[in-house]
């Protein structure tokens, strides 16, 4: 794990440079992770309705997996995964059942804070598309805060409320989703819209020429 060199980050009132874990336990719970790759964060050898149960038991909400059966099943059937893949293996789904598991796990503490690293980026387009969906009916459902980490800024335009971009470990831009989107104001930004498809090819030759003139200026 990179140490913190420098700066200062508060989450839910506690200062992460420095932070102690017994300063800092109470409040994990109130934070869910969905990781890029479901397969790996998973344990191979439980089954799904073990590892979608397994932060309740750390967090003692339920003593056992058996008793946190009725309420895993109702975590499932909120991801749209019918409730006999609780018995299955992370090997036996496919990514993206495996990707809306790990969102059953994220959101089993209810927490206010959910932080999404690239979660679809391992998934085909169709995939994505039906995740993504799932994530916006589910914050409006739940009304959890997400933090989302990606590059594709289809997906950003798509999620977000309010849009950070990140160039060399700077803070480049941050605004709006719709100010940032229509109106980038720093050049890498810029770049990374550019790059961007679009379906009408006139509109393509435009951005992919806008982009060769940015990169001429670097």
């Amino acid at each position: 794990m990179q140490k913190v060199s420098d700066g200062s980050l508060k989450v839910f009132g506690v200062e992460m440079n420095g932070v102690k874990e017994r300063d800092f336990k109470s409040k994990r719970a109130d934070i869910g992770f969905v990781f890029q790759d479901p397969g790996s964060s998973f344990d191979p050898l439980m089954t799904i309705a073990e590892n979608v149960a397994e932060p309740l038991i750390v967090h003692k909400k339920y003593a056992s997996v058996a008793d946190a059966r009725k309420y895993v099943a109702e975590l499932m059937e909120m991801v749209q995964l019918p409730r006999v893949y609780m018995d299955r293996f992370p090997h036996e789904l496919s990514g993206g059942q495996r990707q809306r598991a790990s969102l059953a796990r994220a959101l089993a503490l209810k927490p206010s804070l959910l932080i999404a690293d690239e979660p679809t980026s391992a998934l085909d387009v169709s995939v994505q598309a039906k995740v993504l969906e799932l994530f916006k009916r589910l914050q409006v459902e739940i009304g959890f805060a997400c933090l989302f980490i990606t590059h594709d800024l289809a997906v950003v335009d798509m999620l977000a409320d309010r849009i950070m971009v990140m160039h060399k470990g700077q803070i480049v831009e941050h605004g709006d989703a719709s100010q940032i989107i229509e109106h980038p104001q720093d050049a890498y930004t810029q770049k990374l819209l550019a790059s961007l498809p679009v379906p009408d090819p006139r509109q393509q030759r435009e951005r992919r020429a806008q982009l060769h003139r940015l990169r001429e200026q670097e």
